[in-house]
């Protein structure tokens, strides 16, 4: 039996909503909690965030808005958002503010983000879209920002041919979905849950025919409206809502 979706509501007061439209609700799905931060991409200021303009890694949400407070911006939601190394360097692509910094990564290897496919969260001037890998270099849209990372969670409506429904590999985990090219949600779970769990949230709960693992255990959330600023380890690449 279908499980029941429970909003238990829009947590963002009036007031925060005059400063940002980004929307926040709690959802059971299979008894399972999920977090879902609802962003219209073509209303709000979607930015990937990494280093600070020497180079330094900002790691932590904390410092990453105390950054854009010294450029007269205020971060209203972050996540982290893609795999990273020791350095905190992206082990995928990683597009800023229409730069590329980090190159597509199409190797072969160990690890949740060469459980291929694997994908990239894309940002262009049409919206928000979801593309495996191998698509990125079609792309003639320009694009805005782009996150690498893995494995698609889900993919033209189908869930990763690689997760078992009953596999005891559960992890608090995150990612993005794109139910249409205006509005990406960004998911995470508030208890453990494993890859076929967290994609069938996606695909038949969310409505997304198209989703992206970000990461596992390292999930965090940072959303003031919700008194959330998670901390479980210093973080590389991170995507936020500024105003």
């Amino acid at each position: 039996m279908k499980s029941l979706l429970i909003v238990i509501g829009f947590l963002a007061l009036s007031l925060f909503n005059s400063i940002s439209a980004v929307e926040f609700s709690s959802v059971e799905f299979s008894g399972k909690r999920f977090t879902v931060c609802r962003v219209d991409v073509q209303k709000e200021q979607l930015q990937l965030f990494h280093r600070d303009e020497s180079g330094i890694p900002l790691s932590r949400f904390e410092r990453l808005a105390t950054w854009l407070d010294k450029r007269g911006q205020k971060l209203v939601f972050a996540m982290n958002a893609g795999m990273y190394h020791e350095d905190y360097s992206s082990v995928g692509l990683f597009v800023s503010s229409g730069h590329q910094f980090t190159p597509l990564n199409t190797d072969d290897g160990e690890g949740n983000f060469f459980l291929k496919p694997n994908g990239i969260f894309v940002l262009t001037d049409v919206g928000a879209k979801i593309l495996e890998t191998s698509e990125y270099s079609a792309l003639r849209e320009h694009v805005i920002l782009a996150t690498q990372s893995g494995p698609l969670l889900v993919q033209a409506n189908k869930i990763h041919p690689a997760f078992n429904a009953q596999s005891v590999s559960r992890l608090l985990r995150n990612g993005v979905g794109v139910p249409s090219p205006d509005i990406a949600l960004f998911v995470i779970s508030e208890e453990p849950v494993n890859f076929y769990e967290f994609a069938r949230l996606f695909r038949d709960q969310l409505g997304c025919r198209d989703a992206l693992f970000f990461d596992g255990s390292v999930s965090s959330l940072y959303a003031p409206a919700l008194q959330r600023n998670d901390f479980r380890v210093d973080l590389g690449p991170m995507i936020g809502v500024t105003k």
